[in-house]
């Protein structure tokens, strides 16, 4: 498998699994920032937060682009997502990856709700 296909695994993962499972693909000094009312968080503030902890039904990913750069890997795409009986959420997604030794982590997440 290659690199990119194991990143863009992960970042499906992120959306699907539970946060215990996010929280061991995360950098620890990670950052994400959320639409409001979720903001900005970091650290164990990240797990705690419904929209992060609460994982998708499903999830598809459109106009994925990967640029890499060394050890850091950045992610761009837009989301189409399902939980619950919410409507679909649609957003533009961006995420950093950084290698530490031969494991890549998540280091920033960033998404844009679209509609």
């Amino acid at each position: 498998m290659t690199t990119d296909n194991t990143l863009w695994e992960m970042e499906e993962r992120f959306w699907t699994q539970g946060a215990d499972a996010a929280r061991h693909m995360t950098a620890k000094d990670a950052v994400f920032v959320y639409p409001y009312p979720a903001g900005i968080l970091r650290g164990e503030t990240l797990w705690r937060e419904a929209d992060v902890a609460q994982r998708w039904r499903s999830v598809v990913m459109s106009d994925r682009h990967l640029s890499r750069l060394g050890a850091i890997a950045v992610l761009t795409y837009g989301v189409s997502a399902e939980r619950g009986d919410a409507p679909i959420y649609t957003a533009l997604c961006t995420s950093t990856y950084v290698k530490d030794d031969t494991k890549w982590l998540r280091l920033t997440h960033q998404q844009t709700p679209v509609g």
